[in-house]
């Protein structure tokens, strides 16, 4: 598990929004409380978060971005195809991060350990508060009329009042 971080992806309506809160913290001690952990990607039309380290998360993006140009914006291929790459290339495979990626239909967690992963419920999350990110969100979702946007909002606050490596500054990117 990476600490110092929470993303989640929520889906709902025809809308996608990725969060992710400002943290980042180096052993016990906060660093930065504004970081942006949440982009786009594939000139707008892909959402991306990382939790874990911010230098090997700009290596993904960048590797996940000529992915997604390789294989004309297909995200679940640009998905598999990174994820063979980090797990098999002797570089990337030190790299130590997690990756949400959604686009208007589909979202992807990918890992190093060559997961590509798409959730259920159209709700995914990771980082140190992504459990408790996820359980607000799926709560949330299946028991209230919220938008994807405020049902990130009530559930990365949830996150951030938990747990000690999320805090409650957080960035959206939405579709």
């Amino acid at each position: 598990m990476f600490h110092g971080t929470t993303i989640l992806c929520v889906r709902r309506d025809g809308k996608v929004v990725i969060a992710g809160d400002g943290q980042v913290s180096l052993d016990k001690t906060i660093m930065k409380n504004t970081a942006r952990k949440v982009r786009k990607l594939g000139e707008g039309q892909v959402l991306a978060g990382f939790a874990g380290s911010t230098a090997d998360a700009f290596t993904l993006f960048e590797r996940f971005e000529a992915k997604l140009k390789e294989h004309q914006k297909n995200l679940a291929r640009a998905c598999v195809e990174l994820g063979k790459d980090w797990r098999t290339d002797r570089f990337l495979r030190r790299l130590e991060a997690l990756l949400i990626v959604a686009d208007k239909e589909k979202t992807f967690i990918l890992s190093g350990a060559g997961d590509v992963i798409e959730p259920d419920h159209g709700i995914a999350a990771v980082g140190s508060g992504g459990h408790y990110a996820l359980a607000a969100a799926r709560a949330l979702q299946a028991h209230s009329n919220l938008s994807a946007r405020d049902i990130c909002t009530q559930a990365m606050a949830i996150a951030a009042d938990i747990c000690v490596y999320t805090n409650a500054n957080v960035s959206y990117e939405e579709l």
